[in-house]
């Protein structure tokens, strides 16, 4: 059986260096749009959509301890630039200056690069997303050896699964594919000394695309790979529209990115009680006063706890798996024993999932919240899993 050579070891290391990159620089943007550090600026009477001063930039890193020091703060920058992640506004400057000089990510202006290296990681990350978003997903820890590893899969069961999916149309072009993520980092046989087989063998996504990366980690490759494991974090990449294939595919230009942003962020914002001035209306609402911004409860009528479960009660209740995508679920909370679902984002996961206005919150992920006030149900739900288990309550009509 072929066994995987040297070169494609470290060729397939390199890969998957390069994804960690791309996977913390998006986070780096998302977060910088919420921080208000993007913005349209003016400079010398031109304005320049969605950009970011330098020197403001490496502030925040030290601020935020993304870097113990402005130099490795600029070192960091500069390895986003050198992957083509970030550039200078006017391509007047090839590196990184620490100084008030106006940079933007590339995804912000639609010149993100689509080379094939590129092309092979979103595939992969769409894989590996729909994957984890399943129930009962195939994807799960295995031992192997007397040793555990996270998000394994048999590579016959991966087959049958890309086949069912329609993923690929023959079992060939599926091994053909397989063998290529492997030979990219995507994946990997748990102890990494085979190839792809449509076997039993084991193998293992080795990139965790929901792992919140810290920036420090992409200045030693060696680091990156012998991480611990951690759990999913509610920050990470944006989930895909239907006219998308993957997360890194460039935005239309850059007025529209904030139009996007603005619903599912808002949903974010009120979930955690908080709110931004930064992200305008959503799109189709029309321009709301700050009263009805922040509405009275959407409930015709108070309803009590022992009202939703005494025997006979009009009232059904419904699973919800709802995967948050980079801006959150998308829906809010308010009231108290019991909460209830005051808005839902309609293009948003908690749409999607099937959660609806006036439903009431009977367990967050497993624990029960129907005594509990909104503030601590919000709570439970940002502190945890990015896949969020709801269940909800809705009356019968």
């Amino acid at each position: 059986m072929e066994s995987v050579g040297s070169g494609v070891k470290k060729k397939a290391a390199e890969r998957q260096h390069r994804a960690e990159v791309l996977l913390a620089g998006e986070q780096l943007r998302l977060r910088l749009h919420d921080g208000k550090l993007i913005k349209d600026r003016r400079y010398h009477l031109r304005t320049y959509p969605n950009c970011f001063v330098a020197k403001e930039l490496t502030d925040w890193l030290v601020e935020h301890k993304e870097a113990p020091d402005r130099e490795t703060g600029i070192r960091l920058m500069q390895k986003l630039m050198h992957h083509n992640i970030i550039h200078h506004v006017c391509d007047e400057h090839s590196d990184y200056k620490d100084a008030r000089l106006l940079y933007r990510f590339r995804k912000d202006d639609g010149t993100f690069p689509l080379d094939k290296d590129i092309k092979v990681f979103l595939r992969g990350q769409s894989l590996y997303e729909t994957l984890v978003s399943i129930e009962d997903s195939i994807l799960k820890a295995r031992e192997e050896n007397g040793v555990t590893y996270q998000r394994t899969i048999f590579g016959c069961e991966l087959i049958d699964w890309l086949i069912q999916e329609g993923e690929t149309g023959s079992r060939k072009e599926a091994v053909e594919l397989c063998r290529l993520l492997l030979e990219y980092g995507i994946i990997q046989h748990v102890l990494n000394k085979h190839h792809f087989f449509d076997t039993k063998l084991l193998y293992q996504f080795c990139i965790n695309f929901r792992r919140r990366r810290r920036l420090t980690e992409l200045l030693n490759e060696e680091t990156l790979r012998s991480l611990p494991e951690s759990p999913d974090s509610p920050f990470c990449l944006r989930k895909l529209s239907s006219e998308q294939s993957a997360s890194f595919h460039s935005d239309p230009p850059a007025k529209e990115i904030k139009l996007v942003s603005a619903l599912r962020r808002s949903s974010v914002a009120s979930l955690s009680g908080a709110s931004s001035s930064y992200f305008p209306s959503p799109p189709g609402l029309g321009a709301l006063s700050s009263i009805e911004c922040n509405p009275k409860s959407v409930l015709t009528r108070p309803v009590t706890t022992d009202e939703l479960l005494s025997p006979g009660a009009p009232y059904v209740k419904k699973m919800l798996t709802i995967v948050g995508d980079a801006v959150g679920w998308g829906f809010v909370v308010r009231g108290g024993s019991p909460c209830h679902i005051q808005a839902v984002d309609p293009g948003g996961p908690a749409a999607a999932a099937g959660m609806k206005v006036c439903q009431f919150v009977f367990s967050v992920n497993g624990i029960y919240v129907l005594h509990l006030d909104y503030q601590t149900v919000n709570n439970l739900i940002m502190t945890g899993p990015r896949t969020l288990v709801m269940e909800v309550m809705e009356a019968i009509h």
